[in-house]
């Protein structure tokens, strides 16, 4: 049980981790700008190429692009005064999602099928059974 409470706590964690990272994703326009950079048939994109993709104005895909950058969700790079954006597992938090998700899908396979499921009323009430 005592194990089961200290996989949950250290899973909480790893989510209190990720929370910029499920607030950016949870935003539509977000995710049509990430779209859009998966689409992209080059690596890196300019926010030109994505205004005139997602018929959103200059300045909202400036805005949604910092977001996304600052939860660890899309990468930039420069060429002299040109910024590129991009989606890299390697340099952002896609690694550490995935890794997140796998995790809360033990876990709650475990619960389950284990003790971790049981209140502790009801693992000190089948005690008194045995």
């Amino acid at each position: 049980m005592k194990k089961c409470h200290e996989r949950r706590l250290k899973l909480a964690e790893e989510l209190k981790s990720c929370q910029k990272a499920f607030i950016a994703l949870g935003d539509e326009t977000r995710q049509q700008i990430i779209i859009t950079l998966l689409e992209s048939e080059v690596h890196g994109i300019r926010v030109g190429e994505i205004t005139d993709k997602t018929h959103l104005s200059r300045p909202a895909v400036s805005h949604h692009l910092r977001i996304l950058k600052e939860a660890g969700i899309v990468s930039m790079y420069r060429e002299g005064t040109r910024n590129y954006y991009y989606v890299s597992a390697e340099e952002t938090i896609w690694k550490q999602l995935g890794n997140l998700f796998s995790r809360i899908n033990e876990i709650v396979d475990e619960i389950s099928e284990k003790e971790c499921s049981k209140s502790q009323i009801e693992i000190e009430s089948n005690k008194d059974f045995i």
